[in-house]
C-alpha cells in the first residue's frame, strides 16, 4: 500500500501550507514592500493598486509555469541575466530615492512621490519585474505549489493563484494603511530615515542579485 501524502491527498492541508509559504514570500522585505511604504505615505489604498500592478506580472508568470516553462528560470544563464538586469534596475530605483533624501533642503523633506516618481500601480509592476528573488521564488517554491495544485485539478490551480495573490493584496493593503494612518507621527528625521532605509535596501538587494548569480558561474 502506497504511503499517503497529506499535502497532495487533502486539499485543505494543501491550501494551509500554500498560504503559509505564500506569506513567507510576500512578507520578505524587498522592493515591492519599499514601494508600499513610499506610496502608503500619500494614499492609504495604494496597497490595492500595488497588488494589482504586482498581479500584472505575477499571473502571466504563473501561466508560464503551468505551461511547463518554469524550468527556464532554473537555467544558470537565465538566473544571471535576471540578476544583472533586475539588480541594475533596483540600484537605479534605490539610488533615486537616496538622492532625493540626501538632497532634501526643506524642513518637511521631499514628497514620497518625488522619491519614487511612479503611481502605485506602476510601482507594483516595476518593482516586481525588477526583483530577481520574485522570479527565483516562483521557479522553486512557487512552481512546486503549482505542480501540487495541478494534482487536484485545473480549478484548484486557479483558486490557488487567486489565494496567493490575495496574500499580496492583504499584506500590501495593510502596509499602506498603517503607513498612512501613522504619518502624522513622522518627524522630518523619521521621514528621512524611513525613505533612506527603503532606498538603501533597494540598492543592497540590487547589488546582491547582481553579484550572487554571477559568482555561481565562476
Amino acid at each position: 500500500m502506497a504511503p499517503v501524502d497529506p499535502v497532495t491527498d487533502n486539499i485543505w492541508v494543501f491550501f494551509g501550507i500554500a498560504i503559509l509559504i505564500s506569506l513567507s514570500g510576500v512578507m520578505m522585505p524587498g522592493p515591492v514592500f519599499a514601494a508600499a511604504v513610499a506610496k502608503g505615505y500619500e494614499d492609504k489604498k495604494a496597497g490595492i493598486k500595488i497588488a494589482l500592478g504586482h498581479g500584472l506580472v505575477e499571473f502571466p508568470l504563473m501561466a508560464l509555469i503551468i505551461l511547463s516553462l518554469g524550468y527556464v528560470f532554473k537555467d544558470e544563464v537565465v538566473k544571471v541575466g535576471i540578476g544583472l538586469v533586475g539588480g541594475a534596475l533596483l540600484i537605479f530605483l534605490g539610488g533615486s530615492m537616496l538622492r532625493s533624501v540626501l538632497g532634501t533642503r526643506s524642513a518637511g523633506g521631499d514628497k514620497p512621490e518625488e522619491m519614487f516618481p511612479y503611481g502605485p500601480f506602476a510601482a507594483g509592476a516595476i518593482t516586481t519585474s525588477a526583483n530577481p528573488y520574485f522570479f527565483l521564488w516562483w521557479a522553486t517554491a512557487g512552481a512546486l505549489l503549482i505542480v501540487t495544485a495541478q494534482e487536484f485539478g485545473a480549478i484548484v490551480v486557479v483558486i490557488f493563484a487567486v489565494v496567493h495573490w490575495s496574500c499580496d493584496l492583504g499584506f500590501y493593503s495593510l502596509t499602506t494603511f498603517a503607513v498612512f494612518r501613522t504619518r502624522h507621527l513622522w518627524t522630518p528625521l523619521v521621514h528621512k530615515l524611513v525613505f533612506g532605509t527603503c532606498g538603501a535596501l533597494m540598492v543592497a538587494f540590487g547589488v546582491f542579485f547582481m553579484v550572487g548569480p554571477t559568482n555561481e558561474l565562476m
